[in-house]
């Protein structure tokens, strides 16, 4: 859309676009929102594997988290689309790709803005079990490269650190597995507390409209052309 719109613009802009998708998926739709969260949210920093970045992708759309942030500061990723199977379109992804190179802080300071606590995950020793981790505040779960780990910005600029215990003789998990252990473990919690985790009705419509206009022909003309005032 070319200028903002009131919460009452957006609310009719949706059931506008709505008659122009089956019932089953507009239920599917609203069913979907109603799961979707913004009290976590991962962060991938630097991520040079784009099958193992897209499973994460998936793995986020799967288990409701709404929003992925991506970091690049030296490497320029793509999320392969054969392994997404279309959780680009579900998901929004931010990135930050700023020429300066520090965009690792430009992504905190973002979320640190937005009231996240950043977490990074870790093997450093005193790192917090991932099942200990307290939920009293949005997280922001950050992951790094599967053979390095985390840039030592992100690592120490970072409000906590977390690892998921392991007993084996590897010391890390792939990227997309510690994802989503993290996020299955954290969800798992989050919804078993009286905390208010899900979307607030202003965010789902929003997200309900890209969603539309991303799944109709013709799609973003078509809203461009109700908010002129032209519904034909």
């Amino acid at each position: 859309m070319d200028r903002s719109v009131t919460d009452a613009e957006l609310a009719a802009l949706a059931a506008y676009l709505s008659q122009f998708v089956t019932p089953h998926k507009l239920s599917l739709m609203d069913a979907v929102l109603a799961q979707r969260t913004r009290y976590l949210t991962v962060v991938l920093e630097d991520i040079d594997k784009p099958y193992n970045a897209a499973a994460v992708l998936r793995t986020c759309d799967g288990f409701g988290v709404q929003d992925v942030h991506v970091i690049q500061n030296v490497r320029h990723l793509y999320f392969s689309n054969h392994v997404t199977q279309g959780a680009e379109r579900w998901v929004t992804t931010h990135f930050y790709r700023e020429p300066d190179g520090h965009n690792t802080a430009h992504c905190y300071a973002a979320l640190r803005e937005q009231g996240y606590r950043i977490a990074a995950t870790s093997l450093r020793p005193g790192s917090v079990p991932l099942h200990e981790l307290d939920l009293a505040q949005p997280t922001a779960l950050v992951f790094g490269l599967e053979e390095s780990g985390l840039s030592d910005e992100a690592h120490d600029s970072a409000d906590i650190h977390i690892t998921i215990p392991m007993f084996g003789f590897t010391q890390s998990f792939n990227l997309s597995v510690s994802a989503a252990i993290c996020l299955y473990e954290l969800t798992r919690q989050l919804h078993a507390t009286a905390i208010d985790w899900r979307l607030d009705s202003a965010t789902r419509t929003a997200i309900k409209v890209t969603w539309l206009q991303e799944r109709i022909q013709g799609g973003d003309a078509l809203a461009r052309r109700y908010l002129a005032g032209d519904s034909s």
